[in-house]
């Protein structure tokens, strides 16, 4: 039996609302006005939050520069975000899969199953962080809507402890795992229209603070051209086709050149915008991108 956990302060994100007390007698077509509507405040909350996200985009970018990795940590909703934003880096900017890596209270079977309790295991927290060998320049990411997770408040500990650079998002003022973290992001959306269910505006917030802050991220990386996703991994039929317009749109070629270019090249996007603005080979192109670090605005201002 788990011992009990110490009281604490009522929650923003567990208090129940003041706001459609008669929810249950809505139609669908009030539901789904009322449901949407309440997801504004998420906007917002990310929208105050921006200072502090940039503030952790200017810290992380050194570390990651140097070869440090994106560490996630969550439970439930929280954890399974933290799972999404690290797998997507992957083909949205041919992101190393080993460089961007999600821990998940109960292990990667609570990505489709709740695992009920193993949110409460801090020790566990911190073996899964650790079992990632951490450095310092890893960056550490704990996510929790309450920001009282004992799960994750063991995942930042352990991080800190590894001299990791630790991020945390939570929904609540004067949550725990923000005052453990170096940059604590408030994403304060206060009541849920559903009482205590933070699936709903308290997780859009963070799924916009995540996609805000790794994306900033991957553009200080290089990895956009002016708005262009152009380190992208062409993987399917769809994505080919993205990979095409882009080179188009940002070469002022055909659909043929571009498709061209980009079949001598592996079909990776920056390299044949260089091929193609700087007439160049695969290999003159890939040259030229690896003397300016993979920016490929500062590469073709040297042409």
């Amino acid at each position: 039996m788990p011992s009990p956990l110490p009281p604490r302060p009522p929650l923003n994100t567990e208090t129940p609302s003041a706001l459609h007390q008669d929810l249950d007698l809505y139609d669908a077509a009030r539901l789904m006005e009322v449901l949407i509507d309440d997801q504004r405040a998420a906007v917002e909350a990310a929208r105050a939050a921006a200072p502090a996200l940039a503030a952790a985009v200017e810290a992380a970018l050194p570390r990651i520069e140097a070869g440090g990795r994106l560490l996630y940590a969550g439970a439930g909703t929280s954890g399974r975000l933290g799972v999404l934003d690290s797998v997507e880096l992957v083909p949205t900017f041919s992101w190393p899969g080993e460089r961007a890596v999600a821990v998940l209270a109960g292990g990667a079977d609570a990505m489709f199953v709740a695992v009920e309790g193993a949110e409460d295991d801090e020790p566990q927290g911190r073996r899964d962080i650790e079992a990632l060998a951490p450095t310092p320049d890893d960056v550490l990411i704990g996510i929790a809507a309450s920001g009282h997770t004992p799960y994750v408040l063991g995942a930042v500990a352990a991080g800190r402890a590894a001299g990791c650079l630790t991020v945390a998002l939570a929904n609540n003022p004067g949550a725990a795992v923000l005052a453990a973290s170096q940059h604590p992001i408030l994403l304060d959306t206060g009541a849920e229209v559903i009482s205590g269910s933070t699936r709903l505006k308290a997780g859009t917030a963070q799924k916009i603070a995540l996609n805000s802050f790794s994306s900033a991220l991957m553009v200080r990386l290089h990895k956009v051209y002016g708005n262009l996703m152009v380190d992208m991994k062409a993987t399917n039929a769809k994505l080919v086709r993205r990979a095409v317009a882009l080179t188009m749109n940002a070469s002022g070629v055909d659909e043929a050149t571009a498709g061209d270019a980009l079949a001598r090249c592996g079909f990776h996007v920056k390299t044949a915008i260089a091929m193609l603005r700087g007439h160049l080979d695969a290999d003159g192109a890939r040259e030229l991108l690896a003397r300016h670090a993979g920016d490929l605005r500062r590469a073709l201002d040297e042409r």
